[in-house]
Parts: C-alpha cells; structure tokens; sequence
C-alpha cells in the first residue's frame, strides 16, 4: 500500500498537474467566452512552435515541473538551430495541450462525480452534475466513490508520467545537440588530465630540484656552494608557486580562458634551473622558436620540464644535451644525458607515459629509452599539431 500511495507523497506528481493546468488555462478561458470555435486556439501552435526561442522556454518549464528532482537535465533548453527541432517543437505543442484538456476534464469531473455518488448513497440528489441528475439515489452509489477515486489517481500519476515522457521524446537534445554536449565532457575530461599533467610536471620538477640541491650541498659541505643551492630551490619554488597558482585559478574559473602558462620562449629558466642543481646544461636552440604556435609551445615546455626532471632525478648532476630545432613545419626536442646505472624501462613513470601523451594529443610521436650510452627523449611535433586551449 505504501508504494501505491508513494506518488501522491512525492512533489513532482503535482508540479506535473500544474504543467498541465497551465495549459489548460487559456484554452478554457477561450472556450468559455467563444464556445462556438473552441478549436480556433490550436491554430496559434503551429506558427508559435516554428518560433526557435520557443523551445528553449518549453524545455526550461519542463525541467523545472516535469523532472526537478533530475541532476542532468534530458529536456534541451536551446534554441531550435534545425527545422526538425522546429517541427518537433510544434508537435510538443500540440501532445501537450491534448494532455491539458484531458487533464482539464478528468480533473474536474471524477472529483465530482465521487462527490455525487457519496450525496446519492446518503440519499440526496446532488444537482449540478449532468451524469447524476435523472438518477435514483441509493446506497449503492458507495461503490462508485472507490472507483472515482482510483481513476482520479490513475490521471494524476499516469498522465503526469505520460507528459514527462512525451517530453523527453519531443523536447530532448537533438542529435547535434548531443554531439556538442559530448564535445564539451570530452574538452572537461582533456583538461583535468591537461591539469593534472601540469601539476605533476611542475611540482615534481620543483621537488627533484630541491632534493638534489639539498643533497649536493650537504656532501659539498661548501658555504658558498650551500648559498647557491638555496638560492636555486628558492628560485624553482617560487616558479613552482606560479604554476600552481595557474593551475588552481583554471579550477577556480573553469570557463576563463587559460593564459600566462609558459611557452618554450621561457625554456632559459628551465634549463638555468638544471644548471643551478649542478648539471652541465648544453642547449642548442635553432630556428623561429618565437613562431611556434601557443598550444605546441606551450606543450613543449612541458615535455623539457618533464625531460629534465627526469634526467635530474634519475642520473643525478650530469652533462645533459638539450636541442631546439625549428624547421619544415615541425618542432623538434631532444634531450640526452648519459645513461645511469639502473636504467629504468620504456614504459614505467607516469613522467614518461605523460611525454607520449602529449605527443599524440598534437599529432606528433615521441620515443623515450636508451640510445647507445645515453638515455634520450626525442619528440616531434607537426606545428600544424591539434589544437589545444
């Protein structure tokens, strides 16, 4: 009994009657005051369908009314950009006010009738009430109200469920609307990754910059050696801190644009930084690096603070060779640094797996592991490489 009655507890089951009593409103105003043309009304739907913004205010109401306990909306709330939206508009129009005048009615009269029977079985003649009027009252008028009464509840939920679905099959997202709507979860899913990558690139180059400067002073036991360290994990810090400021402020304002992030034309402090932890830094920069495009700049900075970090991490304070190599439509960064003792594998180190990543994300191809006596990082990147915020 109590998931019988569970519907009549739940708010949704009377915001969808108000919908359609909404509806119902104006169609009853009119027929009350020009009976002779109650259909005149229904030629308004089609050329009020056609109208685009109509079916964003249709598919707001019916989020609102017909589903406001739903986390994800299934009702479209923009404009109809199609004809079939258009056209698929107009018949939600029309179900709708065929459910309204349906509701308008059963609403009315079963309440009354259940009224009538009970007046009738207590032996009175309830006027007022066409279907009662001829007859003789009885006891057995009591058997009605029951019936009156569970059709009455039948109306209620089953229309309001029919309303509901009828709407989601009308005013549902359109197949371009769905197209752009997983567009946009795929673009959310690429920048939490792009934003976990960059937190793991950024601190994890900080950190190993710090451990190593800490461990070559210790041993060093030099005091002016000791102050240089310092001074480069403070200055890798506070880079860190930048980044990580950024990087919040992209979670804190999910729809600004990102802007401020390093390019490859900041390359001078990665490699400073490395140098500072007392590796022997050999760069070689050929070609416009300034024209590279934002994203595949961007991205490529990233690869070089990965390259490094690893390098510093892995083979301690060594000679590392860095070359930036602009040309015939590609952008080329290779890192080599001498082999250490325990050579890690191809495919271990989400540092390594992230340097894959964005390589195939802009369309180039990266190849990570040893080559003769060095382990080498070597990415290409086409400058015509996928775009990325």
């Amino acid at each position: 009994m109590t998931t019988v009655l569970r519907p009549l507890l739940r708010g949704v089951t009377y915001t969808r009657m108000l919908h359609l009593w909404v509806t119902a409103l104006p169609f009853s105003i009119w027929i009350f005051i020009y009976p002779a043309a109650p259909w005149a009304p229904l030629l308004v739907l089609i050329p009020l369908g056609l109208v685009p913004v109509v079916r964003r205010g249709e598919g707001i109401q019916a989020r609102l009314l017909l589903a406001p306990d739903e986390r994800e909306s299934e009702f479209s709330e923009e404009p109809s950009a199609t004809w079939p939206d258009r056209w698929r508009t107009v018949l939600w129009l029309a179900a709708r006010v065929g459910l309204a005048v349906v509701t308008g009615i059963t609403t009315t009269w079963l309440p009354l009738l259940a009224y009538g029977s009970g007046e009738m079985a207590m032996g009175h003649a309830p006027g007022g009430i066409p279907l009662l009027e001829d007859a003789t009252p009885h006891w057995a008028y009591a058997l009605l109200i029951p019936v009156f009464l569970v059709l009455l509840y039948a109306v209620v939920v089953g229309l309001g469920e029919l309303v509901t679905a009828v709407a989601r099959r009308l005013l549902g997202p359109s197949p371009t609307e769905r197209l752009a709507a997983l567009e946009a979860r795929t673009e959310q899913l690429l920048e939490r990754t792009r934003i976990a990558r960059e937190l793991h690139d950024s601190i994890g180059h900080a950190l190993t910059v710090a451990v190593v400067q800490a461990g070559a002073a210790r041993a060093a036991g030099d005091p002016a050696f000791t102050d240089r360290a310092l001074g480069a994990i403070e200055e890798t810090g506070r880079a860190a801190l930048e980044d990580l400021e950024r990087v919040l402020g992209v979670l804190r304002e999910a729809q600004k644009p990102v802007s401020g992030r390093p390019t490859l034309a900041d390359a001078d402090r990665l490699l400073e930084s490395a140098r500072a932890s007392g590796a022997e830094v050999d760069a070689e920069v050929s070609g416009p690096v300034g024209t590279v495009p934002g994203p595949i700049s961007r991205e490529g900075y990233r690869i070089l603070q990965e390259s490094l970090t690893n390098a510093l991490r892995h083979a301690g304070a060594v000679p590392v060779r860095v070359r930036i190599h602009v040309a015939d439509g590609a952008l080329l960064l290779e890192v080599r640094n001498p082999l250490p003792g325990d050579v890690p594998g191809p495919g271990r180190g989400s540092g390594l797996r992230g340097i894959r990543e964005r390589a195939a994300l802009l369309g180039g191809r990266a190849r990570t592991g040893p080559d003769r006596d060095d382990w080498a990082v070597r990415v290409e990147l086409p400058l015509s490489g996928a775009e990325m915020r």
